[in-house]
């Protein structure tokens, strides 16, 4: 609030500009999600009722709107994310880990799938998954840091397989090339790991 105590105002076209971009980054996602995963700007904006010119009054070009899908992506996440308590039990922490990764990563397959066509032409689309990675290697290093510790100088190649299994990297190849369902790439994910995480030594 201001020094008066009054909430600031916030400029209506402000609020407009706001809802466009939400409505023309919500088009692109939903379009992706039905199988249009190379969707036009001329769709876009056709699905999220809005003209072309508003699209690019809006963003300068398709870097700009894939920065702003990246952070729209990342709201979604983080709206379902739940924190799992490091303190739990190995075995708890691995399963409410795994089942939520699963979770996560079902939740933006579209866009990853969508995102791996674009992703050798586009600089920001390589550092949006620049920053899904760093966030995943994060969280697995906070949430499972007593095995890590015990792990000793092979920690760090825990944490990349760690990280290569919990991302769309493996996911992919479980889901979309072995055909496994979500139970089933679970327990994959599950197995893999249990079997990369030490038993870190009671204090």
């Amino acid at each position: 609030m201001s020094e008066a105590g009054v909430r600031p105002r916030v400029d209506g076209r402000t609020l407009r500009a706001e809802r466009t971009r939400r409505a023309i980054t919500d088009a692109h996602f939903a379009l992706i999600e039905e199988g249009e995963l190379r969707p036009t700007a001329e769709r876009i904006a056709e699905r999220a009722g809005v003209s072309l010119r508003a699209l690019w009054t809006n963003f300068k070009d398709m870097e700009g709107l894939f920065a702003a899908a990246g952070e729209r992506l990342m709201e979604r996440q983080r709206a379902e994310h739940r924190p799992i308590p490091p303190e739990l039990p190995l075995d708890e922490r691995i399963e409410r880990y795994c089942e939520q990764r699963a979770r996560l990563l079902e939740l933006i397959a579209p866009a990853a799938r969508a995102a791996r066509i674009r992703e050798p032409f586009s600089a920001q689309l390589r550092k949006n998954r620049l920053w899904y990675l760093t966030i995943a290697r994060e969280e697995i290093q906070t949430l499972f840091a007593p095995e890590l510790a015990a792990a000793g100088p092979g920690a760090a190649e825990i944490v990349d397989a760690l990280t290569v299994a919990a991302t769309f990297a493996g996911w992919s190849m479980w889901r979309d090339e072995l055909h496994l369902d979500v139970p089933g790439a679970t327990a994959v994910l599950r197995r893999v790991v249990t079997a990369l995480l030490p038993v870190a030594a009671p204090a």
